[in-house]
């Protein structure tokens, strides 16, 4: 666990060492099925994996990116740029959203299982079954890492983590739990998938009255508590930003006015927390069919 977070070359000998992330992801699969989720060794397998996924789409062989997740049946090969898991480029990103998503292995190996569904849906058992707050927090921030990126492989996970896992109840009970950090990386991993267009409405109608209740009636004294309302107001940007439904979900939830408190904290210490309510408040003026409701 502690060699596991020394770094993208340690990252990458752990990858690589045979054997090692089947081990891992073999005990965590016996913890959970011999009811037994809250032990130290499985708190330690899931922080490992959690910090081998960092970075993943950034630090992966390109090789990796060549023979499982670049498909371009309808990109031309001077839209492709090198790096792993495809481009970054907008076009290529919209063209890429409309492109099957690659099949998966019916039997990882090694690295390939880190984003495999096998493992995402194990995370997501651990978050609903485990009470360890390292498990927790350790489950959501590998998830978390994997959705980071903006390519095929975060997408495929996002889609995985959202409609084939049905994975969102799990993560919504996690907005609270009193522990500030499980609840940080909670906001962070909704964060994330709330940038995908294609789940913004499933999450929205799943999650989006919670993220209102949790929001504080004023900026919090704390920096992990400030970070957590950001992303909050952030995810609720993404959420609401292409959608006048949505937008209404946050009003009939009574978020207004919580958001207008946060923006207009004037402390230095705190701003980050003011600036995303602040983006979040402009973005649902330009809902011009809801000015009347706001005024209200």
């Amino acid at each position: 666990r502690n060699m596991s977070s020394a770094g993208p070359e340690g990252r990458k000998k752990m990858r690589e060492c045979e054997g090692l992330i089947d081990s891992l992801v073999y005990y965590i699969q016996g913890a959970i099925a011999d009811h037994e989720p809250n032990d130290k060794a499985t708190e330690n397998c899931v922080c490992i994996l959690h910090n081998l996924s960092y970075q993943l789409e950034l630090e992966l062989p390109e090789s990796y990116a060549q023979s499982i997740y670049v498909q371009r049946r309808n990109i031309s090969n001077n839209d492709k740029t090198p790096g792993c898991f495809g481009t970054r480029s907008r076009k290529v990103k919209e063209r890429q959203q409309d492109t099957p998503l690659p099949e998966e292995k019916s039997n990882p190996k090694g690295v390939e299982s880190l984003w495999h569904s096998t493992l995402i849906r194990i995370y997501l058992s651990l978050i609903a079954k485990s009470t360890r707050n390292y498990t927790q927090e350790a489950s959501l921030g590998a998830l978390q890492n994997l959705t980071a990126g903006t390519g095929p492989m975060p997408l495929a996970v996002a889609r995985t983590v959202v409609q084939r896992a049905n994975g969102l109840p799990s993560i919504r009970a996690m907005l609270h739990v009193s522990h500030p950090a499980v609840k940080k990386t909670a906001v962070s991993l909704l964060r994330n998938l709330s940038r995908n267009p294609s789940l913004q409405n499933d999450i929205a109608r799943e999650v989006l009255p919670d993220l209102v209740s949790v929001l504080p009636e004023c900026v919090p004294g704390c920096e992990v508590a400030c970070e957590t309302t950001a992303s909050i107001c952030y995810t609720l940007f993404n959420l609401t930003q292409g959608s006048s439904h949505n937008a209404r979900l946050l009003l009939s939830a009574h978020g207004l006015p919580k958001v207008i408190a946060i923006s207009i904290n004037d402390s230095n210490m705190f701003s980050k927390a003011s600036r995303a309510a602040s983006v979040l408040l402009y973005s649902l003026w330009l809902h011009t069919d809801l000015h009347s409701a706001y005024k209200k």
